[in-house]
Order: structure tokens, then C-alpha cells, then sequence
């Protein structure tokens, strides 16, 4: 787990980082920006119970990817969740909320997983464990805010004007950050490869 002190203000980032892009590193750089956040750890999951994972790239490799892509001081890499043997984002964040109670955690999520949020295990447990910051996405924004999930927690969202004291608030509570609209999946990506490689089925199995 990367070290921390007493009052740091964290952002995480949990996904399968398959592979790791640039849009990633924005999306961390404008959170850590707009929230004031002190870092950010991607946490690289050793599989999404959500995807597909038979095509899934080793763990150690999409670490590595991923660091060299992050390429920022601020920027914390880690697959510590195989070491915990968790499979839920909620197991993650109870442990480190649990572990780490004088920590200011922020879980950020991209506008497309907003808009599948209720399919998550204990989605509404995660928003009671710590707020939540949202990054626009291309083509995402009307689906996401209009999804179950944003309706059911519309009343604790902030207006993006005060994404700043996101961190000091008690959840629920959470923020759509606008501003990033990098066309850049890791699905594209995955599908790219593989029609250069002449086949388009590992490019197409899994959603980023």
C-alpha cells in the first residue's frame, strides 16, 4: 500500500488499467487539481466481477504499464487489493477507510461507470463510505447523470464550484468534474490491437 501520513487528502482510482492510457493520467491530474487532492493511487484490480476476465493481461504487467504511463511524483501505482483478496470495490474502501480513518479518501470514477453504478456490489454502501468525484467522459455525461444511481443520490451532489471541500465532506456526498473529454478507452485500444493483430475477439470482450 503507498505510505501516507495523518490528513492527506487521497484520490482513488480503481480499474483494470487494460491498458493503462493517457486519458487515466488527465483524469487524475484534473481531479488532484479541481479537488485538491495530495495524490492519487490507481488501484489496478486483479479482475472487474463485472468483465470478462479470461483475456485479462497478468496483474504485474498492467502495474508496470501503468506506472510508466502515470509518469507523475504524485501518482501512486499499486495492486495491493491481490494481497487483500478482495474482489469488490467496497471491500477496498471499507478496508483503507478502516485502516487509514485519519486519511481524507475521495473515489474517483469516470462518467461511464456513473452510469452503471447500481449494477456495482453495495453500490449505496460505497457512497456512505466516502464522497465521490466523477470525471466527465466523451459521450457520457446525459447517460450518467440521468442513471439510477445519480438519481438516487442527487441530493448529496455538490455543485462543481465547490469541488474543492469534497474531501472535508461526510458521505454520501459527490461532484461531476467537467472539462475532460479525451476520446481515449481502453476498449479502443484493446480493439485497435486487435484488428492489427487480425483478430478483433480479446478487443472486443471487455468494456474499459
Amino acid at each position: 500500500m503507498p505510505w501516507v501520513t495523518p490528513g492527506l487528502r487521497v484520490g482513488l482510482f480503481g480499474g483494470s488499467f487494460n491498458p493503462a492510457h493517457g486519458a487515466h493520467r488527465a483524469a487524475s491530474l484534473l481531479a488532484m487539481r479541481r479537488l485538491g487532492l495530495d495524490r492519487v493511487w490507481w488501484l489496478v484490480t486483479p479482475g472487474n466481477p463485472l468483465k470478462d476476465n479470461r483475456a485479462l493481461p497478468p496483474l504485474e504487467e498492467r502495474v508496470a504499464v501503468a506506472r510508466a504511463v502515470a509518469r507523475h511524483p504524485r501518482i501512486d501505482v499499486t495492486g495491493f487489493e491481490a494481497t487483500l483478496g478482495v474482489r469488490y470495490s467496497y471491500d477496498t474502501m471499507a478496508y483503507l477507510v478502516r485502516r487509514l480513518p485519519t486519511v481524507r479518501f475521495v473515489w474517483i470514477m469516470g462518467a461511464d461507470n456513473l452510469a452503471r453504478f447500481d449494477r456495482w456490489q453495495r453500490w449505496r454502501a460505497i457512497a456512505d463510505l466516502m464522497p465521490i468525484a466523477v470525471v466527465d467522459r466523451m459521450g457520457n455525461s446525459l447517460a450518467a447523470t440521468a442513471s439510477v444511481a445519480a438519481r438516487a443520490l442527487a441530493p448529496y451532489r455538490i455543485d462543481e464550484s465547490d469541488a474543492k471541500v469534497l474531501a472535508d465532506l461526510d458521505p454520501p456526498a459527490w461532484v461531476f468534474l467537467h472539462g475532460l473529454k479525451s476520446p481515449m478507452s481502453s476498449t479502443g485500444i484493446r480493439a485497435a490491437r486487435g484488428v492489427a493483430s487480425g483478430g478483433l475477439g480479446r478487443g472486443l470482450r471487455q468494456t474499459s
